[in-house]
């Protein structure tokens, strides 16, 4: 698989949220972008705040743009802010590096797009991401 297709991204969703309700945290929005940042899927649980789409679709904006989960890209964030600033500045505000956001990858190492979250802690977002990714038979980075 050379792209992310439609079916992909609902199956990568659907696995993060079942993951999401066995560990009972808070409602939760998904959001699956391909290659070039576009969207593909996005769900949000009922319960969950107006927010979630936003937020997960920074996190996981940024990590495709930037070619790195933004666990990785809220470290870099600490140690560079005035880049960083700039960067979300320059990204109109879509540019969210905070952890919650991972790369997903074919069996070749190909970013095939990102999946983000929101709703619970960073950790618990990322979780149900990486979760979700490797349901669907792909890699989390």
């Amino acid at each position: 698989m050379s792209h992310l297709s439609l079916n992909a991204a609902q199956h990568i969703i659907e696995a993060a949220l079942a993951n999401a309700r066995t560990h009972q945290y808070k409602p939760m929005g998904v959001v699956v972008l391909d290659a070039s940042g576009h969207l593909v899927a996005f769900a949000r649980e009922d319960g969950a705040s107006m927010f979630r789409f936003d937020v997960a679709m920074g996190k996981a904006w940024g990590a495709v743009g930037m070619g790195s989960s933004s666990r990785v890209l809220a470290q870099r964030a600490k140690d560079n802010p005035n880049f960083f600033l700039s960067l979300a500045s320059t990204a109109a505000g879509k540019f969210l590096p905070q952890t919650g956001a991972v790369l997903i990858k074919n069996a070749a190492g190909e970013i095939l797009g990102a999946a983000g979250a929101s709703g619970g802690t960073g950790d618990e977002d990322e979780a149900i991401c990486m979760a979700g990714i490797q349901a669907a038979g792909l890699v989390a980075a």
